[in-house]
């Protein structure tokens, strides 16, 4: 497994039309692969914005990506720093313990079905904070860690009882396909600190991700050590 990490310019023309699409990116993110892929390799991506002048597009594959196209279209090609870096995610999988702590980001697509008699469920969005917190901390009972409760001994309500916050929310609206389908996108950023439960069902969940639509920028857990101040 691979995690690759690549900067883009959110200013320019052409990363302005890919992230005003999870179908542009997505498309774009899979060029960067072989069209040899299998059904089983899943490509993850996460598109973190970090000031009005960069953009960090994480990837998570089996396979070694070529970003040389999404750098020219939307990046830094002139830059003499590198667009985009790849490593080898196996040190980090591997390093993993039950018991370890981690902060984390995830941007997540968090949905519920409501039960139909005889026929197929309805599925909706989370859309206040205290559901789509809610739904994370039972994603995370399931994918091999705990989010850690907020140290405060005061009472607190349910979305702040946690170390966990919510950093961004929006719904995206966009074209499915080469047809004309609407589809309606709401996605939740959040981030805090995660204990470790099951270290092997963590790994998956690393590079499986969480949720639903995985190929619209959705899914993608990370995970680094925490500074002092977490």
């Amino acid at each position: 497994m691979y995690l690759t990490r690549a900067f883009l310019n959110p200013r320019r023309a052409g990363a302005i039309h890919l992230l005003g699409s999870p179908q542009r990116m997505h498309a774009a993110v899979m060029a960067g692969f072989p069209p040899i892929l299998s059904p089983d390799d899943r490509v993850l991506w996460r598109a973190d914005t970090e000031s009005t002048h960069r953009l960090s597009l994480y990837i998570v594959s089996a396979h070694r990506p070529d970003l040389t196209h999404l750098v020219e279209q939307a990046g830094w090609p002139r830059s003499d720093v590198p667009s985009w870096a790849t490593k080898s995610y196996e040190p980090l999988l591997q390093q993993l313990k039950t018991g370890q702590r981690y902060a984390f980001r995830l941007t997540a697509n968090p949905t519920y079905v409501i039960a139909r008699r005889g026929q197929r469920g309805i599925r909706r969005p989370h859309v206040t904070v205290e559901q789509q917190t809610g739904w994370l901390l039972e994603q995370s009972s399931r994918a091999g860690f705990v989010i850690l409760p907020s140290p405060t001994a005061h009472p607190l309500p349910s979305e702040q009882a946690y170390n966990l916050r919510v950093v961004d929310r929006h719904r995206i609206k966009f074209t499915r396909g080469q047809g004309t389908k609407q589809v309606t996108l709401h996605r939740v950023t959040f981030q805090g600190l995660l204990e470790i439960t099951d270290e092997t069902v963590l790994r998956a969940t690393l590079v499986r991700g969480i949720g639903r639509a995985r190929a619209y920028g959705c899914g993608l857990l990370t995970v680094a050590r925490p500074g002092p101040a977490e």
